[in-house]
């Protein structure tokens, strides 16, 4: 049973701020350039008018999908971990998420990841029912989550998914989730508007494997095109923009809102200009009849490393 969602969205009264930036790049805020995301709710129960929104977008986004009380406990609980760490303003309620000045918060998803407030909101109840609905059969889910706390500074560069996950299906999607009301000012997920039509333009990046590189070069030039990939798509949002067209696409998120976008949709993070935490997670579905990456199925995933790398003669 799909639940009731918030039909709102942020596109209704919200304006953009006067400045926004992707990883220290300035983001050109005027309608033409950015906008907010459109919301899918008035069509979760509609398997087809998802796919062909799916299809027409490139991503739906679902306000209200996620029970805001259990999300609500996932935050806390990471927030715990946090403050257990030291990384958390004391002088100020947990629940804010108020980072202490100078705290550097570390990229650490296994700290996370088997956390069963975690495990509750993103792999049972209202997210797998409505993959289940979405994608029209039984659904698998990867084993690795990929759970983000992110204080003040740069968001995540401009990608699409499939070059860190491309091993398995491509009918393959992303649930990018936040545990915390987010101000655009504090960062989240943004689209680049149409870019999922892109796939001719973007063939050669689309093609790329993070973890593979070419057994016939020399170990300095190992990766297929003989320069360092980290996945990125490009350095500079705001030139990348241009270039592609479209706008920059996302919203003021609450508590409870999921963003389901394909593999091939270019997205990047909003900076954070705030004192507060931003916490969210990816989690990946598809039907468990396809073929998944290995790469994050299993009790402990190898995930990117050593024991991903793919050799390729070049």
């Amino acid at each position: 049973m799909i639940p009731i969602m918030r039909t709102e969205t942020a596109s209704t009264d919200a304006t953009a701020p006067p400045s926004l930036s992707c990883h220290g790049v300035p983001l050109d805020a005027s309608p033409g350039s950015f906008g907010f995301l459109r919301a899918s709710a008035d069509v979760a129960g509609d398997p087809g008018a998802l796919r062909e929104r799916m299809a027409e977008d490139g991503y739906l986004y679902l306000p209200g999908l996620l029970d805001r009380e259990a999300v609500r406990e996932t935050r806390m609980r990471a927030l715990e971990i946090l403050a257990g760490d030291g990384l958390m303003d004391d002088s100020y309620p947990l629940e804010g998420g108020v980072l202490r000045p100078g705290a550097d918060v570390p990229y650490r998803p296994r700290v996370f990841q088997k956390l069963p407030e975690l495990n509750q909101v993103l792999y049972s109840g209202a997210m797998m029912a409505f993959f289940r609905n979405f994608l029209g059969g039984e659904v698998l889910h990867f084993d690795y989550t990929w759970f983000r706390s992110k204080g003040r500074g740069p968001g995540t560069l401009p990608h699409c998914d499939i070059v860190y996950m491309g091993r398995g299906t491509r009918r393959l999607f992303t649930a990018w989730t936040p545990y915390g009301d987010l101000s655009l000012e504090q960062g989240g997920l943004m689209i680049l508007e149409n870019s999922h039509r892109q796939g001719q333009r973007l063939r050669r990046y689309l093609e790329r494997d993070v973890d593979a590189y070419c057994t016939n070069r020399p170990p300095n030039k190992q990766t297929p095109d003989g320069k360092g990939f980290d996945g990125a798509l490009s350095q500079n949002a705001a030139t990348l923009r241009e270039h592609l067209g479209g706008r920059w696409l996302s919203a003021e998120y609450r508590m409870g809102d999921v963003l389901i976008f394909t593999m091939g949709t270019v997205h990047a993070g909003l900076d954070n200009q705030t004192d507060r935490i931003r916490l969210s997670s990816d989690s990946r579905y598809q039907l468990a009849s396809e073929p998944a990456d290995e790469r994050w199925i299993g009790e402990n995933p190898i995930a990117h490393g050593p024991n991903a790398k793919k050799g390729l003669i070049c």
